[in-house]
């Protein structure tokens, strides 16, 4: 039994249980809070419908379904329940084709459909007016790609699911099945029943986050077959992607469960979090961190505070001397250490100045400044599409090969090579397709040595040549010799990308698995630590998605904020909120907040005037003097 499994219940892990030891169960939405333990409620659901039902499920045939969000996720919550038939437990994308995998008719119906679409944008495209000469040859070149597509679909045998999409070859990317699977679960009543009758009981994490279209194939299972428990857990305060549901619906008879616990921020850290949510869904924390002194549980006050500061040039001194006074303030010196084991991070919305830093800064501007948001909220973690095989393949690849590591190197083979694909296998010799194989890594390790002169461009063209991995379909009108703007979203931005020194390709990774202090303010949901310093710089950031300058009132609202506030929808104030309630809720310990201003007086009364922090612990530059 794992320590999440044997905790304490709060009031929302009895409600759930109630829930699910019905004769016929009840569907939920639980909203918990930033550190309530909203994972550990999910865990103790599984492991109680696994001890009370476990037995029928497995003679039924049936599993309990577990989607969740990251693949670190998955293995995080299959630790603890442990890995068993009972449980089906995957990202989204992994459960929906799962669901969808068997109905290879309908599928095939459908990608017939989607690439008419295609189609039917591009020549509408074509027949725009100001549709330049050089664009209009792009555009035939893709139509008469696509239309092969369809005439080769018809021979496809069967459909599989991969990083990218290739629809003649008969592989589906991330996109296609969320888009795929809820419109087949809406369109036939039979693959609702039998989602319906497989996974009798479906539990959703980071429900916030989920795609709507999905949230709403869900809802509409469970309403028209009542048998079907669905339990989504998630906080819309915590919905930082423009992606996501935010607040489930509630359907007639569905429980609505609240988990106020805040078991991970100090007393100082809970006051903040709270402030900023109040004016949010009005959710009021409870409790915050305790820790046990001899026999007796005390809370712990932990320290927040708030620095304005000029958005000067000297901004990275500012904060170095933010952090050596936070050191000397809590008389801790792991404020100073850049080391990750020293549990600080500083957090920022869109980080040139971790980027420059770590020496990652044309990559960096090329999928931040002026980029859509899919391509620079994925920045982060690796997960925007252009970087999304460099983060998850190229460099492990390169690593193990380097490594003399054989067996990750034809695990990634094997599950992303084209060339190990077994329906071209077969029939065909095996020892020249690994003989050019290895040679093609080979090329990959030196072209990705220190002090290599290549670019991401060549890199994807060598991936795409020797076919050594499977690239995302969006990349081919980028990898031809004069490539030609086709108008979809953030072609300049991929092109940018493409054009970086590949050297920066290692710094990135650097950052985005957290071998440095730095990190987003959207890559560290469902994260904690010790010391947390949140930067805040919208001159720096140039995000207009999010403004703190709005959210604090140093910065006046347009006429286009006042309009959705008046129309109730939402706003730049209530994306901003947000996001500063999952930044400021990460502090385990010492929370730090840092401004940059162009006008610190009017800046410092219009916070002050919030009421976010304590009066006493908002900070002006002459306390670093």
């Amino acid at each position: 039994m794992t320590s999440r499994i044997g905790s304490p219940d709060t009031p929302a892990d009895i409600e759930v249980r109630a829930c699910l030891d019905r004769k016929v169960p009840r569907s939920f939405v639980m909203v918990a809070g930033a550190g309530s333990g909203k994972t550990t409620s999910l865990i103790k659901a599984l492991e109680h419908l696994a001890r009370t039902r476990g037995k029928a499920l497995r003679r039924a045939g049936q599993q309990i379904a577990c989607i969740t969000y990251t693949d670190v996720a998955v293995g995080e919550i299959s630790g603890d329940v442990g890995v068993s038939p009972l449980f089906h437990i995957s990202t989204i994308h992994s459960f929906l084709w799962s669901v969808i995998r068997p109905f290879q008719s309908d599928i095939a119906a459908w990608v017939g459909v989607r690439i008419e679409e295609k189609i039917a944008e591009r020549r509408e495209h074509y027949n725009r007016p100001r549709t330049q000469m050089r664009t209009k040859a792009r555009l035939e070149i893709e139509i008469a790609e696509l239309e092969a597509q369809l005439a080769a679909i018809s021979s496809v045998e069967k459909f599989t699911y991969g990083t990218g999409s290739s629809y003649a070859e008969g592989i589906l990317g991330h996109d296609d099945v969320l888009k795929l699977t809820p419109y087949c679960i809406g369109a036939h009543p039979l693959l609702r029943r039998v989602v319906a009758s497989r996974f009798p009981f479906i539990f959703v994490d980071e429900s916030q986050d989920t795609n709507p279209e999905v949230i709403e194939a869900l809802r509409t299972i469970a309403v028209e077959q009542p048998r079907l428990c669905v339990g989504f857990f998630g906080d819309p305060m915590q919905k930082i992607y423009m992606s996501g549901t935010g607040a489930v619906p509630l359907s007639a008879d569905w429980a609505e469960i609240s988990k106020p616990e805040n078991f991970r921020c100090p007393a100082s850290v809970l006051g903040v979090v709270n402030a900023i949510r109040a004016t949010g869904d009005g959710l009021v924390q409870t409790r915050g961190r305790r820790i046990k002194v001899g026999d007796v549980e005390q809370p712990v006050a932990g320290t927040a505070n708030l620095f304005v500061l000029p958005a000067d040039d000297q901004r990275s001194a500012r904060l170095s001397a933010v952090r050596a006074w936070l050191a000397g303030e809590t008389d801790d010196a792991l404020w100073l250490s850049d080391v990750r084991e020293s549990d600080v991070r500083l957090l920022v919305l869109v980080h040139r100045m971790a980027a420059t830093r770590l020496g990652f800064p044309n990559l960096y501007s090329a999928l931040s400044d002026r980029a859509p948001t899919n391509l620079s909220e994925g920045l982060a973690d690796g997960s925007a599409w252009p970087i999304r095989p460099v983060a998850q393949h190229i460099l492990p690849l390169v690593m193990a090969a380097r490594e003399g590591d054989r067996f990750t190197v034809m695990s990634i083979l094997r599950n992303e090579s084209p060339k190990l694909e077994p329906e071209r296998l077969r029939g065909l010799p095996a020892a020249p397709i690994l003989t050019g194989l290895q040679q093609a890594i080979d090329a990959l390790v030196a072209m990705l040595a220190d002090g290599s002169q290549a670019t991401v461009l060549q890199l994807m063209r060598h991936v795409r040549d020797t076919q050594v991995l499977r690239l995302d379909d969006r990349f081919a009108p980028h990898l031809v010799d004069e490539p030609v703007d086709d108008g979809s979203s953030g072609f300049s931005s991929v092109q940018a990308f493409l054009s970086c020194p590949i050297g920066e390709l290692w710094a990135y990774r650097r950052y985005f698995t957290e071998e440095s202090p730095f990190a987003t303010h959207h890559g560290v949901k469902g994260a904690q630590f010790e010391r947390v310093l949140v930067v805040i710089d919208d001159e720096e950031a140039a995000f207009h998605q999010y403004s703190y300058g709005k959210y604090f009132g140093y910065v006046p609202l347009s006429d286009n904020d006042q309009a959705k506030i008046n129309a109730g929808e939402e706003t730049v104030l209530d994306r901003t909120r947000r996001l500063f309630y999952v930044c400021c809720s990460r502090a385990v310990k010492d929370l730090a907040v840092v401004i940059f201003v162009p006008d610190v007086a009017a800046a410092s009364a219009a916070i002050a005037a919030k009421n976010l922090f304590p009066q006493a612990s908002i900070r002006g530059p002459e306390v670093l003097a």
